[in-house]
């Protein structure tokens, strides 16, 4: 299984790409791991929320295959665990699955076309983080529950 992270936006903070490249790497000791930045929509100033969201989801949607599993980084979404998040995981290797693609929207959240498409929605917490900060702690998160399922002692019970 390929798993992919969509994010709507440059990461402008030169320490937190440092993490994040960081994790990437580790990550991928596991698992074919990619992260694809969508460039912001130009001229958001004459644009109203909708119209934003709208053209976040066209340039997430035409990055996805019909197959791909799509997850949504929403804090509606449903909380896990490291252990259940990694749990998570196992199950949709287990399935077969191709591609499994999660996304980090970008200010307003998704379109209606992208909630449409999804096929779960993921929360990290009742907090809420800036989108540039949750790349780093959702990677992260990947590769802790890697750790997990191969009982390395990166994670602490």
């Amino acid at each position: 299984m390929k798993i992919t992270l969509l994010a709507i936006g440059k990461t402008d903070d030169k320490n937190l790409q440092t993490l994040i490249n960081q994790y990437t790497k580790r990550l991928k000791h596991y698992v074919p791991f990619s992260f694809e930045v969508i460039p912001d929509i130009k001229n958001v100033k004459n644009r109203s929320q909708a119209l934003q969201k709208k053209a976040e989801g066209q340039e997430i949607i035409k990055r996805l295959q019909p197959a791909d599993a799509l997850i949504l980084l929403d804090e509606n979404g449903k909380q896990y665990s490291s252990v259940s998040f990694s749990q998570f995981l196992q199950k949709k290797m287990n399935s077969g699955l191709k591609n499994l693609t999660f996304v980090i929207g970008g200010p307003y959240g998704f379109s209606d076309e992208v909630y449409e498409r999804a096929n779960g929605k993921l929360s990290l917490s009742k907090m809420t983080f800036s989108h540039q900060m949750v790349r780093v702690f959702f990677i992260e998160q990947l590769y802790r529950g890697f750790t997990i399922l191969r009982n390395e002692p990166y994670h602490h019970r």
